[in-house]
C-alpha cells in the first residue's frame, strides 16, 4: 500500500483523482466531477463555515472563527481549545491507522509538506461529524477541565461509531486497495523482472544436501 500511495502522490492526474474522491466523500449528494480543485476547495470552506455557524447557534456559543496559537493553548477561547484537543486525538487515530496499514502519514494529497499530511487528510473527513459538534457542546457546558473532558468524550465517540474500522476502509478506498481475501499471501520477494514473486518457495535448481 505504501508503494501504491507513493505512485498516486507522484502522478499529477492520479493525485488529483484521490483529492476529488476525498471531496466527494464530503459532498455525498452532489456531483462534483466537473469542478476544479479550486472550486472544490472553496465549496469545502463554505461547508465548514456553515457547520461552525450552525453549531454555534445550536449551543448558544459565541464564535469568531477558528483561532489558536500552537505555542499558547490557553490563549484560545473554550470552543477553540476543545477543537484543538479533539482534533489532536483525531490526528493520532488517523496516524495510527495509516501506519498500521503500511502507509506513510507524510505523503498527503490535500495537505502536503508536513510529516502528518496524510493524517490531516484523513482526519478532516470526520471533523464535521466528531470533533466540531462535541467541541461546541462542551464549550456550552463550561466544564472545569474542558480539554481533558474533550479528549475523553472524543475517545468514547471513536468507540461508539467504530471510527477506527471506518478509517481503515476509507484509506483503502482512497488508495484503491481492495480488501484482502482470507488466507491470501501478502508477503513477496522483490524481483527485477516480475516486480515480485511468491516467497516460501525454493528457487534454486538443486537442493543442498545437509
Amino acid at each position: 500500500m505504501l508503494e501504491k500511495q507513493a505512485k498516486l502522490v507522484s502522478n499529477t492526474r492520479k493525485h488529483l483523482d484521490v483529492v476529488r474522491k476525498m471531496y466527494e466523500m464530503r459532498f455525498a449528494d452532489a456531483d462534483v466531477s466537473g469542478m476544479t480543485l479550486q472550486q472544490l476547495r472553496g465549496r469545502e470552506g463554505a461547508r465548514m463555515r456553515k457547520i461552525y455557524r450552525e453549531q454555534a447557534k445550536k449551543w448558544g456559543v459565541s464564535w469568531d472563527g477558528r483561532k489558536y496559537d500552537a505555542e499558547d493553548f490557553s490563549a484560545s477561547d473554550p470552543v477553540n481549545q476543545a477543537l484543538s484537543a479533539g482534533n489532536v486525538c483525531l490526528y493520532g487515530l488517523a496516524s495510527a491507522v495509516i501506519t498500521a496499514l503500511g502507509c506513510a502519514p507524510s505523503l498527503g494529497f490535500i495537505h502536503v509538506g508536513h510529516e502528518f499530511s496524510f493524517a490531516y487528510d484523513i482526519a478532516d473527513l470526520y471533523k464535521a461529524e466528531v470533533t466540531i459538534p462535541l467541541a461546541f457542546e462542551l464549550a456550552a457546558e463550561e466544564p472545569p477541565d474542558l480539554p481533558n473532558i474533550m479528549r475523553r468524550r472524543v475517545r468514547n465517540v471513536f468507540s461508539e461509531t467504530k471510527l477506527l474500522e471506518r478509517m481503515v476502509k476509507d484509506v483503502k478506498y482512497l488508495l484503491q486497495e481492495s480488501q484482502p481475501q482470507e488466507q491470501q499471501e501478502v508477503v513477496y520477494l522483490w524481483d527485477n523482472l516480475k516486480e515480485h514473486v511468491e516467497y516460501g518457495i525454493s528457487y534454486g535448481k538443486y537442493e543442498e544436501e545437509i
